[in-house]
Order: C-alpha cells, then structure tokens, then sequence
C-alpha cells in the first residue's frame, strides 16, 4: 500500500514536514511501521496550493523513490505552502508510472488515497462507464485510485464531498458484490478544493488502513513547552497521516474506522461515513 500526508496551517516549507521529522515521510517511504509494505518505493508525489487562489495547486509527481530524489528536495527546500498534499507509492498492480503516482488534480480539486479496490481487474469496466463522459478524457492512468476520483467528482465531489464519496464506495461496493467480491473496498482518502481538507477512512471489512490525526496546538504547546517550532505555527494547524511523524508524546490521534473529518477555518469535525448503495 501506501503512505500520505496532508499538512493544512501556517504556511511553511514543505521541507519541514516530509524531511525533518524524526520519522518523516521520507523515513517512511524506506521503513514504514504501519503499511502493509515496509517499503513505499513505487513513485512518489506533492501537490501544493499557493495564496493565489485563483490558480490551481502545482503538482509533481514521478515514479522513483522519494528517499534519493534530488528534485523532490530541491523543490521542499525551496516552496512554502499553507496546504499541501504528498504521498508514497507502494504499487498494488497497475503500473508504475508519473501519471499513476499521486496526488491526482482537476481544476483546483487534490485527490490521494491509500488502499485498493479488490477485484479491481474484475470491475474496472462497470465503474469506468459510471465516469461523467465529460469528465471520462481528463483521466490520465490506469489506478483504482484514479478512478474513484473521477467517479467521485461524477458523484458531486465539488457540491457535497462527503456525499459524493459516499456515492462512489456504494458504487464500488455494489459492483465488487456482483462480481462475487466480499470486501470490495479499502480506502483512507484525502481531497481538498484549497480552502479545507476532507479524509476519509473506511474498509468494506471494517479493518481499515492506519489514519492519523494531529493533537490541537495550543494542547501540545502546554505538553511541550519547550518544542520550539509549536510557536511558530497557528493554532489551527492540523496534519493528518497515515502513520505518526517524530516522537511528540500526545501528538497523534487515530481516525476512528468508518469515519470522515474535516479541516477547515474554525472548529474542525469528525463524522461517521458509510457508502450509499446505488451510487
């Protein structure tokens, strides 16, 4: 599988988050602890949106290593950014090419998910055709995780995230049972238009992949008084995970299973999810 990180606050360099933590996403993409490989060396990429928000997010993406690309640290090093996605592949038998690595974009939409579809050769059609034929030339590879994009944003992603994703599992699930699959969907989510950040966390067995949520920041500030860079950064940020970063006592939280959350100006919100059958 996979693992991704979705950072919303202060803007900062993105060096901050995925090289200096003691357990960063880099560490990670070497020795996971938590995914189902150890190893995330399939592609990697990381999509950011800028204060302009009438521009759509930048997104890089390739298909080597995150731990020894020289661009990927050039470019952390040098961009700051106040939302922003990044994600290690860890390929579940599509290829491994830039247009399958994450996070997927479409105008001013960010989209990654870590998880699969099971049977996914076996149903690939009946969801392809499900896709909006507007929307159907602008898909690029040939991941699950693309597609349960494209059907989201077929589904409404843009008007009601959470229903729209909630309509594409139902899809998925109603297609994989037809096809004699018993746990057709394994996802944690995370999509942003720019403004907030939904994630998802949801297993049609109910054993879904690890998702983690930061502490408040005024809560970890009185932990850890000493932590200097707890001051530099507002009370509203948040980074969501799919395993811990550093070593802060108090710092993470798991998203509880068959849920979603919301990231956003103001007092964010977990919710429970569940597909809608009939997508």
């Amino acid at each position: 599988m996979c693992r991704w990180i979705a950072y919303s606050g202060t803007p900062v360099l993105l060096s901050k988050v995925l090289f200096e933590p003691s357990h960063s996403l880099i560490d990670q993409s070497l020795h996971s602890r938590m995914g189902v490989e150890t190893t995330n060396g399939d592609g990697f990429g990381i999509g950011w949106y800028t204060e302009d928000t009438t521009v759509t997010p930048a997104v890089v993406r390739d298909v080597g290593p995150a731990w020894n690309n020289r661009n990927l640290r050039e470019v952390a090093h040098h961009v700051r950014s106040g939302l922003f996605f990044a994600h290690i592949r860890a390929a579940t038998g599509t290829a491994v090419q830039q247009a399958n690595s994450h996070p997927f974009r479409h105008d001013n939409w960010m989209w990654m998910h870590n998880g699969m579809i099971n049977g996914f050769r076996l149903v690939r059609r009946d969801l392809a055709v499900a896709v909006d034929p507007a929307l159907y030339p602008d898909i690029e590879g040939s991941t699950d995780s693309e597609l349960m994009f494209f059907l989201a944003l077929t589904f409404g992603l843009t008007e009601d995230p959470p229903g729209a994703v909630a309509r594409m599992a139902g899809l998925i699930e109603d297609a994989g049972h037809a096809r004699g699959i018993r746990h057709p969907l394994q996802m944690t989510v995370a999509v942003s238009d720019g403004e907030r950040l939904w994630v998802f966390r949801y297993s049609s067995e109910g054993h879904s992949r690890s998702l983690y949520f930061s502490t408040e920041v005024s809560s970890l500030r009185a932990l850890h008084p000493d932590t200097g860079f707890l001051h530099d950064i507002s009370d509203e940020t948040r980074l969501v995970v799919s395993e811990p970063l550093g070593e802060l006592v108090g710092a993470w939280n798991e998203v509880p299973e068959s849920s979603y959350g919301v990231v956003q100006p103001g007092r964010d919100a977990l919710h429970p999810f569940r597909p809608v059958p009939g997508g």
